[in-house]
């Protein structure tokens, strides 16, 4: 198993607080990787230090062997990373199919939601939690990527369209993409040979299969 991307003892800062403390994680290539925590536990600050959206104030980040600890966020998407935040992940002012322009192709998006078709002359920021999570997840599919990483995918959605999101996203790992998500709680349906870190307080407390992480949590041992 290949790994493409990978943190090597990243510490981040938020100010005078540790949010990350030393944190070691591969991503392997065409393989789902969970991040599982709650609130505060690291998680999206993982995501945003993959991305290059925060900068390590130790260690470093690495793309297939390669130190892209201070390549900004434009030049880690144009060498194929997608990240897809939790919050302002889509531009409220524009429209939807102004959006899904920006994102790639609009005729990708729409085959994956075609509920986003009757609201593309709308404005984004006038759509319900659950539509603006499509459309922002959208973006992760329209265009070929290498690594996607999507801040709680099914965020606001109901549970037909959240299955449908994660068979969508598990897809992407088939043609060889490294996707990684940042959960909550462990979803339900995860493509094969899935893998699962568990953080709290900016560490790296569980590393495992889906299967060791729900037994885990039932256990109480997060």
């Amino acid at each position: 198993m290949s790994v493409e991307m990978e943190l090597r003892a990243v510490r981040v800062r938020y100010g005078p607080l540790e949010a990350l403390h030393g944190v070691d994680l591969p991503v392997p290539a065409g393989t789902a990787t969970v991040l599982l925590g709650r609130n505060g536990s690291g998680r999206t600050t993982v995501l945003r230090a993959l991305a290059g959206a925060v900068r390590p104030s130790a260690g470093r980040v690495l793309w297939r062997g390669a130190d892209v600890t201070r390549l900004p966020p434009h030049l880690r998407a144009r060498r194929g990373l997608c990240f897809v935040p939790d919050l302002r992940a889509v531009y409220a002012t524009l429209t939807v199919a102004e959006n899904l322009r920006l994102a790639g192709d609009p005729d990708a998006a729409l085959a994956a939601y075609p509920e986003l078709r009757p609201l593309l002359p709308r404005r984004a920021g006038t759509l319900s939690g659950g539509e603006r999570r499509m459309l922002a997840v959208s973006r992760a599919l329209a265009v070929p990527a290498r690594v996607v990483l999507v801040d709680e995918p099914s965020l606001g959605m109901s549970p037909p369209v959240a299955a449908r999101t994660y068979a969508l996203l598990g897809a992407l790992c088939a043609r060889g993409t490294a996707l990684v998500t940042a959960e909550q709680r462990l979803p339900g349906d995860l493509p094969r040979g899935t893998l699962v870190h568990e953080l709290r307080r900016g560490e790296v407390t569980f590393s495992g299969e889906p299967g060791e992480a729900a037994a885990r949590r039932l256990l109480g041992g997060s």
